[in-house]
């Protein structure tokens, strides 16, 4: 999960600045961050929502 997190930030850095470098609009990146941020908290969600169960 944490590789996948790692690969989401790149993702972040990398798809503006390449894939939509013809993207004049501010929100063609703005939509890009928003939909991985969506996909980090779910991610965090899944990974924190058993932290403090007793076992």
């Amino acid at each position: 999960m944490g590789l996948l997190l790692l690969v989401i930030v790149l993702l972040g850095y990398i798809l503006p600045y390449t894939v939509f470098t013809n993207v004049a609009k501010w929100y063609g990146s703005f939509l890009v961050w928003t939909v991985l941020a969506l996909i980090v908290i779910g991610i965090n969600y899944f990974l924190t929502r058993n932290w403090g169960d007793d076992q």
